[in-house]
């Protein structure tokens, strides 16, 4: 329990009316009305609901007056109001009722709001492979599951197989796949009438067949439309094959296996991963975009057009005995170079998503993408890898980035040092902070940055000795000029407790401040101190496990320290030292994250190595470290994905680990000063004046962090 001021509590009882009394006897007092809100009532989402609360009575006889709250923030009056939900769930309804006398009662009620099914909405379209219409094809339409996930080395089961929207009953036809309309000659289809889907549900198309049994092709529709919206029309080919298996990589196994678990949070995450691949493709002509529809994105179109001719060396044959179906099976396995082959290309493209790396597999894919001119421009060399990144250009004042945080809603709040500004991007990369971003509050020189379960956003401001607290949308919660006092001397890394407190590292102070969430001083006048966190030990990383322990990496001495929750030493005199070339090699510790088991990886080394470090001090990444990223540049900045994978950033590239260590991959260019993995899967970047979101590149994680170190998810899939 941490000291502080002892809290008196004082208990002053009343005692009255002892003994007898003389006094005739008063006037009644008046009894309370009694509340009745009827129900429990069911209803569906955009449908008014009667509520009614004719079982109130008053004793005395008296007129009631009845106030509602239905629990989704809507109110009414009188004895029979009507509601409608926006939304499906349980909503807790209440009703208050005041007699002529000023008395009142409350009584509640449950409201079971279902989600109203939608259909009739027009969906048609054009199936294609390259420039020729498939004639026969069958296509499907499938929305995401809900009760497992499907990804990158998880097995195709009953629990994330995709959900038919179809049924033979509307459309006649039915195959081991599930129902389908048959395209025409033309290539085209109608679902119109055919399907029926609920709100929240993300939809894709899947064609398979029509003269090439390999043939499988994809497109992400998205959120199922809202009875009444515009018609949609669509063109499935190659290109927006490959936009979807981009996008949606992190829940899907295969092309009928894509999946999530039923929690808000990861709704959130395959809704905007569905989303994310409109930024890769128009939808309607089935072309690669060359800039995000909101302006501000570079689309790495030549990338994703190759990609296409990769697959369409297959579609563009007689089938699976062709070459060009053979070389991409091979060569697109569902473990990269091991594991199943696929038997159709919508599946090879979800297993090229998965491991898109540098190697022979993509190199060989790279020829294969020659034998076809279909889609256009197209890469005309190969030397990097099949990763598709954004680029995110909002605005000058984006520069020198070291801070990057996810929130709830897998918006991506990066800070601006040199700018004294705060950006936040949407998941799909849209700016919502405005051309300039947040700016005030004490924002001055903004370097680490955190997010709390409400929210709010933290800053360590290194220019003015501060800390700024900003809401969800960009207000000012930390006063003109930011949260001060308790040691602060430029603030560099962040972090959030399970109680909602901000630690904060001192780089030139040598010490960690700790504020409440309302920004009161808890950690004393100069702050913590000792496990190896001293002056001029350089306290830069932080980060918190899920049982409430602080780990900090020191820049300058390279030790790391391991604090308690009220800010005892767990790490010893010093802290845990390094050992080996790592500290020899003039390394320092950047950035600190803690994955699932309670183990620490701490940037810093040179050519992109990271070490690992457990609970209990004990090294386990060997007196080397793990080594293999980029070269030529420090490692700078560490995020755990929801398989436990660390992405570790530096100037030079980005290079991901498995949780034991091995390197998995090695990408240039994309790199950065910042990184962090969304609910998504998504891993965002950055660093200069340029954010990077790679798609569907890692494993969904539970976002923000201190959301993980609450519930103790940290490093795992919502």
């Amino acid at each position: 329990m941490r000291s502080g001021l002892a809290v008196a509590a004082c208990l002053v009882v009343l005692l009255a009316g002892c003994g007898g009394s003389s006094n005739p006897p008063s006037t009644p007092t008046a009894k309370p009305p009694v509340a009745s809100a009827g129900g429990p009532y069911t209803g569906t989402a955009g449908t008014a609901v009667s509520f009614s609360g004719a079982g109130s009575s008053d004793p005395q006889g008296q007129t009631l007056t009845y106030a509602w709250n239905f629990g989704d923030s809507g109110t009414g009056t009188g004895v029979s109001p009507s509601h409608t939900y926006a939304a499906a769930g349980t909503y807790t309804v209440s009703l208050t009722v005041t007699n002529t006398s000023n008395l009142t009662a409350t009584a509640t009620s449950k409201a079971t709001i279902a989600v109203a099914p939608l259909s009739d909405v027009a969906l048609t379209g054009l199936v294609y492979g390259g420039a020729t219409p498939i004639a026969g094809a069958h296509v499907y339409l499938f929305a995401a599951n809900t009760t497992g996930y499907g990804g990158a080395g998880l097995a195709a089961s009953s629990s994330n197989a995709s959900v038919s929207l179809l049924s033979a009953a509307e459309t006649g036809t039915s195959d081991a796949v599930g129902a389908y309309v048959a395209t025409g000659s033309n290539g085209g289809f109608s679902l119109t009438g055919d399907y029926t889907c609920s709100s929240g549900q993300q939809l894709y198309l899947y064609a398979l067949g029509g003269g090439n049994a390999a043939a499988g092709l994809m497109a992400a529709i998205g959120s199922c439309p809202a009875s009444g919206s515009s018609a949609i029309t669509v063109t499935v080919n190659e290109v927006t094959t490959i936009a979807a298996a981009y996008a949606f990589a992190g829940f899907a196994t295969d092309a009928t296996h894509v999946s999530s678990s039923g929690t808000a949070l990861a709704q959130v995450g395959i809704a905007n991963a569905f989303a994310n691949a409109a930024n890769l493709v128009s939808l309607l002509n089935g072309t690669a975009l060359a800039t995000t529809p909101a302006g501000n994105g570079t689309v790495p179109q030549t990338e994703i057009n190759t990609l296409a001719n990769i697959l369409a060396a297959c579609v563009e044959t007689s089938g699976s005995g062709s070459n060009g179906c053979a070389l991409l099976f091979t060569n697109a396995m569902s473990g990269g170079s091991t594991g199943t082959t696929p038997t159709d290309t919508a599946t090879a493209a979800i297993n090229i998503a998965h491991y898109p790396e540098y190697d022979t597999n993509t190199v060989n894919l790279f020829t294969l993408s020659k034998q076809t001119a279909s889609f256009s421009p197209a890469l005309t060399t190969y030397t990097g890898d099949f990763n598709i990144g954004l680029s995110l250009e909002p605005t000058p004042y984006l520069t020198a980035s070291y801070g990057i945080a996810i929130d709830g809603s897998g918006n991506a709040w990066v800070t601006n040092q040199y700018g004294n500004t705060v950006t936040e991007f949407s998941s799909s990369g849209a700016i919502l902070s405005g051309g300039y971003g947040y700016t005030g509050g004490g924002l001055n020189a903004p370097t680490g940055i955190a997010i709390d379960g409400s929210g709010n956003v933290w800053i360590a401001n290194g220019g003015n000795n501060s800390i700024t607290k900003l809401s969800s949308t960009g207000s000012i919660l930390s006063g003109a000029s930011g949260f001060t006092g308790g040691g602060l001397n430029v603030p560099s890394g962040i972090a959030i407790d399970g109680a909602g407190n901000a630690w904060i590292t001192n780089c030139t102070g040598g010490s960690v401040t700790e504020l409440s969430n309302s920004g009161s001083v808890l950690s004393g006048t100069n702050g913590y101190r000792g496990g190896g966190v001293s002056a001029g030990s350089g306290p830069a990383g932080i980060a918190i496990d899920s049982s409430g322990n602080v780990w900090i990496s020191n820049y300058i001495v390279a030790y790391i320290t391991e604090l308690s929750n009220s800010g005892y030493a767990l790490s010893g005199t010093n802290g845990y030292p390094y050992g080996g070339s790592w500290l020899s090699n003039n390394s320092r510790s950047r950035n600190i994250a803690i994955d699932s088991s309670g183990n620490a990886w701490i940037s810093g080394g040179a050519d992109g190595d990271v070490v690992e470090i457990s609970s209990l001090g004990v090294y386990l990444s060997g007196t080397t470290g793990y080594i293999g990223g980029p070269t030529g540049d420090t490692s700078a900045s560490l995020a755990l994905d929801g398989s436990g994978n660390v992405w570790d950033a530096s100037g030079n590239g980005m290079s991901e680990f498995s949780n034991t260590g091995v390197l998995l991959s090695s990408y240039n260019p994309f790199g950065g000063y910042a990184t962090a993995v969304d609910e998504s899967g998504n891993v965002w970047m950055a660093g200069g004046g340029v954010v990077q979101e790679l798609i569907g590149a890692g494993t969904p994680v539970v976002a923000p962090l201190a959301v993980g170190v609450k519930n103790n998810t940290l490093g795992t899939r919502p």
